[in-house]
């Protein structure tokens, strides 16, 4: 259960080349114990936020033997970032060129990057064009082929846009949009989901991100053929490589999974039992996989 997930890191805005203001949150990075190994940088999914990391940035910044320092990102127009008034800056190009400022302004020469969903999207794009930042990737529920059926999926629900009048009320759309896939989950991680999506704004939970992100969803020819990314997927060579799969997942499959092992040898494969698209990785026994493959590094 989700404790106070506004203490424990440090908040630092960061100015974007366009001007527009960057949220993250730095976990450790005030402590020099935390500044000797490579930090780990979060980049979260389509429409999600920094406060999705929250208790997993937690565990191995405040690990008693192996501290490392941990920051999440809000990207533009989501969470406690700027909404651009330029809406087409919502692309994977310009959110990579924003993560390459984030490091630049907190001299990480180089970091160990999860990416969920759109985040993992974000990470082949710098695979392809600076492999030098990475140290090692860990992909949630995410890779080079995105399968239709998930598209679809997500499309639907931000169609949907229920707007909640309470927090019970949020918590039950969630249940209805995703319970099937998240079996695992129970009512104190419903509770805990709904916190990390919502924010609280005129005594009402609201949806955190720029309409226009989901309007770009939404207005997707999903009829027309889907290009992959097999080709920036190649840039992950000699980086270490961790894939997280939803068991229930729709959007990544064990074909996929077992194509990218096939391709990038030593990829670590791990399945988030009675989860879906896109896993919360600090249930179950998640938080050990990515604990065991952090210490390799």
């Amino acid at each position: 259960m989700r404790s106070d997930d506004q203490s424990g890191f440090i908040a630092r805005t960061i100015a974007a080349p366009d001007g527009l203001q960057l949220y993250t949150r730095d976990y450790g990075g005030g402590q020099s114990a935390n500044l000797a190994r490579p930090p780990v940088i979060c980049l979260p999914g389509l429409t999600r936020n920094s406060r999705d990391f929250h208790q997993l940035a937690l565990l191995p910044s405040r690990d008693p033997t192996v501290p490392r320092r941990v920051i999440t990102l809000d990207a533009r127009g989501r969470g406690s970032s700027a909404w651009d008034a330029d809406k087409s800056h919502y692309n994977l190009a310009v959110e990579a060129q924003d993560v390459l400022t984030v490091c630049a302004a907190l001299d990480i020469p180089q970091a160990i990057f999860i990416g969920t969903s759109r985040g993992g999207l974000v990470l082949h794009m710098l695979a392809a064009s600076r492999p030098d930042v990475l140290k090692a990737v860990i992909l949630n529920d995410i890779g080079p082929v995105l399968e239709k059926v998930g598209l679809v999926d997500i499309r639907d629900y931000l169609n949907r846009d229920r707007k909640p009048a309470d927090w019970d009320e949020a918590v039950d759309i969630l249940r209805q949009n995703h319970g099937s896939a998240f079996t695992a989950l129970g009512d104190g991680d419903w509770q805990d989901m709904a916190r990390a999506i919502y924010a609280f704004t005129d005594g009402k939970p609201v949806a955190d991100y720029d309409p226009a992100i989901a309007a770009q969803m939404q207005s997707l020819d999903l009829e027309a053929p889907l290009p992959d990314l097999w080709a920036q997927f190649e840039g992950f060579h000699g980086i270490p490589l961790m894939v997280i799969r939803g068991e229930n997942s729709k959007l990544l499959t064990t074909a996929t999974t077992a194509e990218m092992a096939s391709r990038h040898q030593g990829t670590v494969i791990k399945t988030a039992t009675g989860q879906g698209h896109a896993p919360i990785l600090h249930l179950g026994d998640i938080p050990d996989a990515i604990r065991s493959f952090l210490s390799a590094v």
